[in-house]
């Protein structure tokens, strides 16, 4: 059959396109709309001028009676408004989304909601409306990282900022969401952490059902050389990018692009077209960066001098378009192509028009696609900001650079702006490559463990206590006791991890509240015996040292210090290549406390007849994880999905409630000497973890029915068909202290502690605990 082609837009990728349509032995036309002058120079091609591209009923009706049998949108924007739809009623197939999945580009907020949902890999983000701007500036400067600001809707490419302090990132907010820089795009702001490496381009084609990607490409956003100036639509690129390994290609695939694509067919938008994700190549593996829903450009100047002879762009955009993309083979060429953008004066920002362009004898493996031109008469004039894209294909980098570079110098008009260092990436790597090893290149990055500590300190500074008041980043923490002001004192130490929970954690993406769990074992363990928590220490050991994820683990830490009132004085970061599979990290807390030799608990003046109080805990603490994790794996469900008792939140967000911290709650009463002994309800339940403060000879009996067991045990037991005595040696079920208080204080006790505790149970003569009523769990 032949083929009739509708391409809509007037830029470089359209004129790329239009160029490998033409040599399409299934192509009998295209019709570019609006095109620009270098798609009017094509075989078989012919520019529409007298439709606006935006007019779908009439583009519509042109379709018709032209006999086009594939329409090709070019750019965004058609999709985003929905012309899929208008085409689709009248029998057209499109190489595009439905607007419900062109949503993934049109809204940045929309496209971060679905990663989360689907567990893809990605940054830490948080969604404001126009109206929370001082919201959004209170989150920039307690988030505790650099941040990028993202306009949420369609801002040409164009919508995004990186502030390099604090005081330019509010100053941002300011211009997206109140002096409105991006328009209506910016009524919605996406503001994300900063993620740190190199950037790919993954161009991938896709008819909801086979994924094929396209060499991954590098491309180069600022204006200026060396990464400077404002951002643009792309001032260059080039295609493959040596960093887009095979290894990291197969996780992206892996772990971004099949979840997106059968994620968006699940949830009833399945993507048809080209997905154009960005990905940065963090230490902890590629992120996605945003998703677009078209051909990118520059990207595709370069690609398509890179797809093979043989391949048919016409048949490769029909098959998919009908859904039968596996049956249309797709190879591209050895070697490497390259973009150079030509621009005129002033661009991004305001630039004049209609400057003669001449176009002199370029080098044969040298293509010159238009963008920004139209016909004068007999002369080609600029037309638009980026104005031409020079690109060419050979078997090397240096001979692709050296070509289009000299097909550069071959072209002149008036204000002629472009960057002489694209691909400086590839050729810096090609450099290093070829020198010496570093430590850096063993894998170890000395000046990322530093910048780690950097963006800490405010975190820790936040800890000072009476007794601590020093900078980390030395040999070790100091501590002043003296300052405490305690008189006969004794310390006392404990250490801890946070156990599988951290697995969790990982496989969730949240890394902001494990830390508060590392704090809470270890000044838990200090409390049931009696001590104030004085100071903290942590260890943090990972294959490659992520500077944003372990500032998110620390932050937690920090906040973990404050509830507990210590002093986070130090620490411990280990990058070990080869320990840690990519994105793992473990965790472990040490801390020290100090309490009157006269007031360590337990006491031994515990008697039978003692009661037994139990006070709430937030959720799960930090125990049990291993077999939280089977159940939750065999429920079907994912952490990502609605929590069934909390659809608010994802369940992965409320399995990861942090572990309760109760000194502030609780060591005065200590400190009155109200209690006789307390226990920590950790690893172990209630049956493991309560005789270990009772005196020889004595146990005491939990009723379990006491109190309400909270939601989340409740769809333990039942999804796990646990043992309701099993529950109770694993899990805290709702009371993650117990404290053991003479009969005639409990009131007293109760009254100070005002809620969330109850009367549990009693001491007895008996050893070892008798739970009683935990049948009742069950019902």
């Amino acid at each position: 059959m032949s083929v009739r082609v509708l391409l809509l837009g007037g830029g470089g990728r359209e004129h790329a396109l239009a160029w490998k349509l033409a040599q399409s032995t299934l192509l009998e036309h295209t019709y570019v709309c609006p095109g620009n002058a270098g798609t009017s120079q094509e075989p078989k091609t012919t520019n529409i001028t007298d439709i606006p591209p935006d007019d779908f009923p009439r583009l519509v009706q042109f379709a018709v009676e032209n006999q086009v049998n594939l329409v090709l949108p070019g750019q965004e924007q058609p999709l985003v408004d929905g012309i899929e739809g208008f085409f689709r009623k009248v029998g057209i197939p499109v190489f595009g989304p439905s607007a419900l999945a062109a949503r993934m580009e049109g809204s940045k907020a929309f496209s971060k909601d679905f990663m989360a949902r689907h567990n893809i890999p990605t940054a830490q983000y948080k969604t404001f409306q126009s109206s929370q701007v001082d919201q959004a500036i209170e989150y920039v400067k307690t988030c505790g990282h650099r941040v990028v600001l993202k306009a949420s809707g369609l801002a040409a490419g164009k919508g995004v900022l990186i502030p390099e302090t604090t005081e330019e990132a509010v100053t941002g907010l300011i211009e997206i969401m109140v002096a409105n820089a991006f328009g209506d795009a910016g009524n919605e702001v996406v503001v994300e952490e900063l993620l740190t490496g190199p950037e790919i381009s993954v161009l991938a084609i896709s008819d909801g059902y086979s994924i094929f990607t396209l060499p991954a490409a590098q491309d180069h956003k600022r204006i200026g050389e060396g990464d400077t100036g404002p951002n643009t639509g792309g001032m260059g690129a080039y295609a493959p990018a040596p960093v887009a390994t095979p290894e990291i290609l197969h996780r992206i695939m892996k772990e971004a692009l099949r979840p997106t694509i059968d994620g968006m067919r699940k949830e009833g938008f399945p993507f048809l077209g080209m997905l154009f994700t960005g990905f940065i190549l963090t230490p902890s593996g590629p992120k996605v960066l945003e998703y677009n829903v078209r051909f990118g450009d520059p990207e595709t100047e370069a690609l398509m001098l890179l797809l093979h002879e043989d391949v048919d762009l016409a048949a490769l955009l029909l098959a998919c378009a009908e859904y039968r993309l596996d049956s249309v083979p797709i190879k591209f060429q050895d070697g490497i192509a390259v973009t150079v953008i030509l621009a005129s004066e002033g661009y991004p920002r305001s630039y004049p028009k209609g400057k003669k362009i001449t176009i002199g004898q370029v080098p044969s493996n040298v293509v010159v696609f238009h963008a920004g031109t139209k016909n004068a008469g007999e002369d080609i004039v600029t037309a638009g900001g980026r104005v031409l894209a020079v690109t060419a294909s050979a078997p090397t980098l240096e001979e692709a650079l050296k070509a289009a570079y000299t097909g550069v110098d071959q072209i002149d008009f008036e204000g002629k702006t472009f960057r002489r260092d694209i691909a400086h990436r590839a050729l810096a790597a090609k450099s290093e490559k070829s020198g010496g090893l570093t430590y850096a290149q063993a894998g170890v990055s000395v000046d990322v463990g530093n910048a780690l500590v950097e963006a800490i300190k405010p975190l820790v500074r936040a800890t000072r206590r009476p007794g601590a008041d020093g900078e980390i980043g030395g040999f070790g923490g100091v501590f002043d006791l003296k300052a405490t002001g305690f008189k006969d004192p004794v310390l006392v130490s404990g250490t801890d991890g946070v156990g599988t929970k951290l697995r969790l954690a990982v496989d969730a993406g949240i890394h902001d509240l494990v830390g508060i769990d590392l704090v809470a074992m270890s000044v838990n363990d200090l409390l049931v015996q009696g001590a104030e928590p004085l100071y903290f220490l942590d260890y943090y050991g990972c294959g490659k040292l992520d500077v944003s994820v372990a500032t998110q683990v620390v932050k937690g830490i920090a906040e973990g210090c404050k509830q507990a009132g210590c002093a986070l004085i130090g620490g411990e970061t280990a990058e070990m290549p080869g320990m840690y599979a990519a994105g793992d990290y473990d965790l472990a807390g040490f801390a020290v406390g100090a309490v009157e030799r006269d007031q360590i608990l337990p006491l031994p003046n515990i008697v039978a007849g003692d009661v037994v109080l139990g006070v709430s805990s937030s959720g799960l603490h930090s125990n049990g994880f291993s077999l939280v994790r089977k159940i939750i794996a065999r429920s079907g469900l994912s952490y990502s999905s609605p929590c069934p008792w909390k659809p608010e939140a994802t369940l992965g967000r409320v399995l990861l409630e942090p572990t309760r911290i109760y000194t502030s709650q609780i060591l005065p009463l200590a400190k009155r000497h109200l209690l006789k002994g307390m226990s920590h309800i950790t690893g172990g339940g209630f049956i493991e973890n309560i005789p270990r403060v009772l005196p020889k000879g004595l146990g005491c009996y939990i009723d379990a029915s006491t109190w309400e067991l909270p939601p989340v045990f409740r769809f333990l037991l039942k999804n796990g068909n646990v043992d309701p005595l099993e529950m109770a040696r694993t899990f805290n079920n709702g009371i993650g202290m117990v404290l053991i208080v003479a009969a005639d204080q409990v009131d007293e006790v109760i009254q100070a502690l005002q809620s969330g505790v109850y009367r549990i149970g009693e001491v007895t003569t008996t050893p070892g605990v008798e739970m009683r009523n935990v049948l009742t769990w069950a019902t």
